[in-house]
């Protein structure tokens, strides 16, 4: 009799929503949360790290002028909050430059944080995933000089990033844990209210790409991911304010 009153108690409780998760660094709502990651707020950032990948599945941020500032330089360490097991260390990426052509590449990246006191927390591997050097020196750099020069004064916009998987990517030469080397990048920039303009960048990206014909529709980014972006809509706005033209795309809209 017991059992059959606590299953009709569990069948006429409510069913509660799942809970937003709700941050300064995505003020339309963060990604979920995939099963076994760990969610980290940073002084400067959330993300969601993946113990399987040993990379974050997202990073979330604000760009603000306020944190802009020369160059401070590169300390890589390991993140403090996570165990270290979950991330790489240093050293698993000692001859992957030389072998493989592969740097650190920031996901929130150390330029737009420079004048921050909490600028080291960038360079914690947490914040790194190894990318291609053409695609990190070439059109990924551009788009986060972009999104700087679309900044201003009570005018700051906000990005989410992270990788995308495929197929076998390999593995860095000298990471003596497993790992997986994502195929590539998106990079999602919206306002305040959610206006925002979605980018796709393969790990085979040419160091000369226009980061403007790698834009995709939002849509088309959710597809690639096994978690849940917030609510953010195309707009040409967005587009034209990180220097790209419409060229008369349907999926950009007024």
């Amino acid at each position: 009799m017991k059992w059959i009153a606590i299953t009709t108690l569990l069948l006429t409780m409510p069913i509660l929503p799942r809970a937003d998760i709700l941050s300064v660094h995505c003020p339309a709502g963060c990604p979920t949360n995939p099963d076994g990651n760990d969610l980290v707020f940073g002084h400067l950032y959330a993300l969601s790290n993946n113990p399987t990948t040993k990379f974050s599945d997202w990073v979330a941020y604000e760009v603000d002028v306020t944190n802009f500032g020369a160059s401070p330089g590169r300390n890589w360490k390991e993140d403090p909050l996570l165990d270290e097991s979950k991330t790489l260390e240093p050293s698993d990426y000692k001859k992957a430059n030389r072998e493989l052509k592969i740097d650190r590449g920031h996901q929130a990246p150390l330029a737009s944080f420079a004048g921050s006191k909490y600028w080291p927390e960038l360079n914690y591997l947490s914040n790194i995933t190894p990318q291609k050097s053409a695609l990190n020196q070439g059109p990924w750099k551009d788009l986060e000089g972009a999104v700087r020069s679309a900044t201003g004064f009570r005018n700051s916009l906000y990005v989410i990033a992270g990788p995308i998987y495929s197929d076998d990517y390999g593995v860095l030469p000298r990471a003596d844990e497993p790992h997986k080397i994502p195929a590539g990048y998106f990079k999602i920039i919206y306002s305040a209210n959610g206006e925002s303009a979605a980018f796709f960048m393969s790990q085979a990206e040419d160091r000369n790409a226009d980061y403007c014909t790698l834009k995709k529709p939002v849509p088309e980014i959710q597809a690639m991911l096994s978690f849940s972006l917030p609510a953010l809509s195309d707009y040409r706005t967005i587009i034209e304010r990180l220097g790209c033209t419409n060229n008369g795309e349907d999926i950009l809209l007024d």
